[in-house]
């Protein structure tokens, strides 16, 4: 049973930087495709940015385009969000979530192709 624990989340200003964490453990990362999704009180859960098993494939939501990045360390099974140029309404639960798949290239946008998640960790961006 893959677990994922997310870190880095906090209280940052508008217009900062921060880098979210997650690692895995019971599994090995680099037989995952990956996903960063976030949720802010009372929206739908959404993607943020997804990345392929070899990390070759990327997608990212228009949302965040050109400020968030997501790289991987299969070595370290711990995937990264860099997230730049933070706004307020950037602000929610950032989870990491992992889909076993056999391609390496493949990307997976929804949620609920996803079959491991993490506990989440928070991000608040003050105005």
């Amino acid at each position: 049973q893959v677990q994922l624990v997310e870190s880095g989340g906090g209280l940052v200003p508008a217009g900062g930087s921060l880098r979210l964490s997650c690692v895995a453990s019971g599994g090995t990362l680099s037989r995952f495709a990956m996903g960063w999704f976030r949720q802010a009180p009372g929206k739908q859960r959404e993607r943020v940015l997804t990345i392929s098993r070899s990390g070759g494939g990327i997608s990212v939501a228009d949302s965040v385009e050109g400020r968030f990045t997501v790289s991987r360390d299969n070595a370290k099974n711990t995937v990264y969000l860099q997230m730049n140029s933070l706004k307020p309404e950037d602000s929610a639960v950032y989870f990491c979530a992992a889909r076993t798949t056999l391609s390496m290239m493949s990307l997976y946008q929804s949620d609920y192709e996803y079959n491991y998640w993490g506990q989440g960790t928070q991000v608040t961006v003050s105005s």
